[in-house]
């Protein structure tokens, strides 16, 4: 297969990740995008002309002559050319199909549990501070799942920000979480005739995010303001990929002449090149000379098929690692480590993941299959007893030590959790099985082990009671002594289980405040600490603000494991969260800390 048909290949499988509404035509205009606004003319600089150059009034322009035969022309001066009758003024794209910049959006939010207005009255400029500060990526899957789903939503843009660089913000930010499609939603969401510097720069990213070269070609006049230093290599490009094989070749050698881009970042963009019709370009991928991996290689070479090599992609930052994991030239088999990590960030889904399995169980020679995990997935879901099944879960649970590992295989097998009948003889399973129907999302089929759990030991049964009692409305034991059997029992530095499962109870609304600041003055845990944080926090919370408070639940939770999050912070984010509608997400992130801690 030629390589531009791959790279054709890519945009359509990109095409279906990205649902129609989110759709926008990447073609200039007069290739059938008909409400593309032609970009401004630019004033043409001046010509400084001696007595050897010929003045621009003087020079002649071709113009095919009525009566002469094919291939025939004759030359006319400009003053001619002034009597002809005047070209059709340009399609302009009429109002009606125009958008409104001010409403930007992929998801309805009410649909979502956010209300109809998540930002409510609060200071855009301040919400804009707050997501480029906000250090990505978060302790808690769940928690970027619900910001994810805030910063899609579909709503008119908060007071005193530009509206176009408030969605430039959002999409940031989701590009920083992993979220390369989310981001793509949002950019493709503004015309690019209403892109401002910053909205250009984002939208450069996301190209590259999602591995999309030919979504900088419409690009090309503002990126002269916004990102001048890559100009000259993305009009090589773009050629290539518009079918101008030999003005491409030509351009991407004076880019190298020229020194405008050199070392591999110049090789990739060769290699793009190398990839249109009939550019006859072989290109040669050195990787040994790059110590880092920026979003301008990752994108080139996952837009040729390139799989940048292992020390390059461990030491990359876990949002390229979400992006690869989408990369649709990439074999399934290629994808599935970055696939996992996606995963337990929250960029992947547990049926995404799932998917992957699939493809690579499919391709696998039957021979090869009994000692693979997907091979293992499938005993998960189709083993012919019960023990069968969760032997394949348990190996498939201690698959890794990392904690993002392990929330993988918790989310991966969500669903095959569900088909284990409680029982109190799989004390030792509980746990994991509660965590993983939990890291799905299946709250109602984890309840159902609450009896089972009653009739387990206390000490044996304390996680997964803990985890019931956190993530689900079963009826389960809350008393002041279920909860400080707990705490006696609790072997983790400092008590931080102990801390956040009072802090989530507490939080969510599964305890009153009074038995939660009792049994903080008791065992010191930190629950009432105040600061201007929780004060904002407990004010979105009160104004059914839902984005604002998740926005500052992801602020006041920063840290890099669920085990560093502040008590008090814990307890102030899901409070707030809970009061402002989003209950269901504040259970999951509350019972997700105590899972991974």
């Amino acid at each position: 297969m030629r390589p531009r048909n791959k790279l054709l290949l890519a945009a359509a499988a990109l095409a279906l990740a990205v649902p129609a509404l989110a759709q926008e035509s990447l073609l200039p205009p007069g290739f059938g995008n008909d409400q593309t606004t032609p970009p401004p003319e630019r004033p043409q600089p001046e010509t400084n002309t001696t007595a050897n150059e010929q003045a621009p009034a003087e020079r002649t322009t071709p113009r095919p002559r009525p009566d002469a035969s094919a291939g025939e022309i004759e030359e006319v001066s400009e003053e001619e050319l002034e009597e002809l009758p005047p070209a059709p003024p340009p399609i302009e794209m009429p109002e009606s199909a125009r958008r409104d910049p001010r409403v930007v959006g992929a998801i309805d939010p009410s649909g979502w549990g956010f209300g109809a207005n998540p930002w409510g009255t609060a200071n855009g400029k301040f919400l804009s501070v707050l997501m480029r500060r906000l250090e990505t990526p978060l302790p808690s899957r769940w928690l970027h799942i619900t910001l994810r789903n805030a910063l899609l939503s579909r709503t008119e843009a908060p007071h005193s920000v530009n509206p176009v660089d408030w969605a430039a913000e959002r999409a940031w930010l989701l590009l920083r979480m992993g979220e390369a499609d989310a981001a793509r939603m949002i950019v493709a969401g503004v015309d690019v005739a209403d892109f401002t510097d910053k909205m250009t720069q984002v939208a450069v990213q996301t190209a590259l995010a999602t591995a999309d070269p030919a979504a900088l070609c419409p690009l090309r006049e503002r990126m002269a303001e916004a990102e001048r230093q890559i100009v000259p290599a993305v009009q090589a490009m773009c050629a290539a990929l518009e079918g101008e094989a030999s003005a491409a070749a030509a351009q991407i050698e004076q880019v190298r002449r020229r020194g405008q881009m050199s070392g591999i970042d110049h090789v990739l963009a060769d290699k793009v090149v190398g990839a249109g019709e009939d550019t006859g370009r072989a290109v040669t991928v050195e990787w040994e000379p790059v110590e880092a991996l920026t979003s301008w290689r990752f994108g080139l070479a996952a837009a040729t098929g390139l799989n940048p090599p292992d020390n390059l992609l461990q030491r990359a930052p876990l949002r390229l690692r979400a992006w690869q994991a989408r990369a649709p030239l990439l074999t399934p088999e290629q994808r599935l480590p970055a696939a996992r990590i996606a995963t337990g960030l929250g960029v992947f889904s547990s049926a995404a993941l799932t998917d992957l399995y699939s493809l690579i169980y499919d391709a696998t020679d039957p021979s090869d299959l009994s000692d693979t995990d997907a091979w293992r997935l499938r005993l998960a879901y189709v083993g012919r007893t019960q023990d069968d099944r969760l032997n394949a879960m348990r190996r498939l649970w201690g698959e890794g030590n990392d904690p993002l590992q392990r929330t993988a295989s918790r989310a991966l097998l969500s669903l095959a959790a569900t088909r284990i009948p409680p029982s109190p003889q799989l004390a030792g399973d509980a746990e994991n099985l509660i965590a993983s129907m939990l890291a799905g999302g299946y709250d109602r089929q984890a309840a159902r082990w609450a009896g089972a759990v009653a009739e387990m030991d206390d000490a044996a049964a304390d996680r997964a009671w803990a985890l019931l009692a956190l993530g689900t409305n079963a009826n389960v034991d809350l008393s002041s002594g279920r909860i400080e059997g707990f705490i006696g029992r609790d072997d983790s530095p400092n008590r931080q289980r102990s801390k956040l499962l009072v802090a989530g109870l507490a939080g969510t609304g599964r305890i009153s405040t009074e038995l939660a600041s009792q049994l903080t003055e008791e065992y010191g845990l930190g629950l009432g600490r105040s600061s201007v944080w929780t004060q904002m926090a407990q004010a979105a919370g009160r104004r059914s603000q839902s984005g604002t408070a998740v926005l500052l639940a992801a602020v006041g939770m920063q840290a890099s494991r669920p085990d560093s999050i502040p008590a008090a912070h814990m307890f102030r984010g899901l409070a707030a969260m809970r009061q402002s509608g989003l209950d269901f997400a504040a259970r999951m992130i509350a019972a997700e800390a105590l899972a991974r801690t």
